[in-house]
């Protein structure tokens, strides 16, 4: 049975987090994040499929081939891309002044940044945060950490969770950020999940990628696919049990664990989408494949007119039969059923008559669910989105200001 808990990133045994303001966001906010293992850690990672990829995340690419990690270490305010040989060297300063105060090699420290792209980092004040942010380590510090990775997030993204693996208790916890320039594929976002179960490198990398697949690279926000973006996982083996080397009931109550860190922290990015007051689950039924019912969800969760509509809480039940229609997918207009909530508004491609006041009031909540059917198969999937507001392009219009 998984059983939430506090702590985040902390919750597991072994680690230990700090966020610290060394000055890269004007307002004065928590800028650097650190979390890190007391030993070297087995590490996986999944990273943006943007050709386009910043400096930090370049040399965490590299550094993490080896399997294992100490620490990562993320700055916000700043995404440290498109820099040249300016931004490489900034991040294996970072990178080589957090090994030395923590005592290992530069190639076990794991670098994030986030924030505007072009704009070089003042390393000055990085180093110091790095410093401030190494000496104040705390086995409580898990929430700061979450704070400081925040960029236009309006809350703190974390958790954690118990289970029982191989007769004893183990536990994985999770940190991310994500609200806007958010969308498949991977990563969209920035996470950093720890573990203190003993499983290989092997198994973790495979859990990992697996997971993420139908979690984080399930959240869409506006479409766009950042160039900073990644998920980090650290197992340093702190529970002691046995190891989970193999493919077995022990593996899938670890995996599902995951998953359900991971689903959990990809709902709370498409929630506080930026400008966002809804969350969108987008479902797709009857697929004839896999690929097709995931063109038809990501198709429905980047249309401007479907996320507007929500916004306005309009059942407009029409754009999203139409975002179907152009996802690229096959199928067959006049077998497509369609809900919102439970309210059945098309059957058959046929629009029904259905009542407004209800359809009103499904659209009023802070959780909505859009479902169609193809009749067409029996592939599924999902997509996590928000609506989209006024406040979006407000956000998005004075960025950099």
């Amino acid at each position: 049975m998984i059983h939430t808990i506090d702590g985040g990133v902390t919750a597991p045994k072994g680690y230990k987090a700090s966020g610290v303001a060394c000055g890269l966001k004007n307002n004065g906010e928590k800028d650097l994040a650190v979390v890190c293992s007391e030993d070297i850690a087995v590490a996986a990672g999944v990273f943006t499929t943007n050709v386009v990829k910043g400096h930090s995340l370049q040399l965490t690419m590299e550094h993490i081939k080896s399997g294992y990690a100490k620490a990562v270490v993320i700055n916000s305010g700043n995404a440290n891309a498109c820099l040249g040989e300016q931004g490489i060297k900034d991040a294996k300063e970072m990178a080589e002044l957090a090994a030395h105060l923590l005592n290992c090699q530069k190639e076990n420290i794991l670098i994030g940044s986030t924030g505007v792209i072009g704009m070089p980092l003042n390393l000055p004040k990085v180093r110091g945060g790095i410093r401030t942010g190494i000496s104040s380590l705390s086995s409580e510090g898990g929430h700061e950490a979450a704070e400081a990775i925040m960029t236009t997030d309006l809350i703190a993204k974390e958790i954690a969770v118990d289970i029982e693996i191989q007769g004893e208790r183990v536990r994985i916890g999770g940190m991310a950020k994500g609200s806007g320039m958010i969308h498949p594929n991977m990563a969209t976002m920035i996470g950093i999940i720890t573990t203190d179960t003993n499983i290989s490198r092997g198994l973790l990398d495979k859990a990992l990628k697996e997971v993420v697949a139908h979690t984080f690279n399930r959240v869409s926000v506006d479409g766009d696919t950042s160039v900073c973006d990644m998920v980090i996982m650290l197992a340093n083996g702190e529970a002691e049990n046995e190891g989970i080397v193999k493919e077995n009931a022990e593996y899938a109550n670890f995996k599902a664990a995951l998953d359900y860190v991971c689903t959990n922290l990809s709902r709370m990015i498409a929630k506080d989408g930026e400008g966002a007051t809804k969350l969108i689950e987008v479902i797709a039924e009857g697929a004839m494949h896999e690929e097709d019912a995931y063109k038809v969800v990501s198709s429905i969760a980047k249309s401007p007119l479907v996320k507007t509509a929500i916004f306005g809480e309009d059942a407009n039940w029409g754009r999203i039969i139409t975002a179907a229609g152009y996802s690229g997918a096959e199928f067959d207009p006049n077998l497509v059923d369609i809900y919102i909530g439970d309210l059945m508004v098309c059957r058959n491609g046929t629009g029904l008559k259905f009542d407004e006041a209800t359809a009103k009031e499904i659209l009023k909540k802070d959780e909505v669910k859009i479902k169609i059917n193809l009749k067409n198969g029996i592939a599924s999937d999902r997509i996590w989105t928000c609506d989209f507001s006024y406040d979006y392009v407000k956000i998005n219009g004075s960025y950099r200001t």
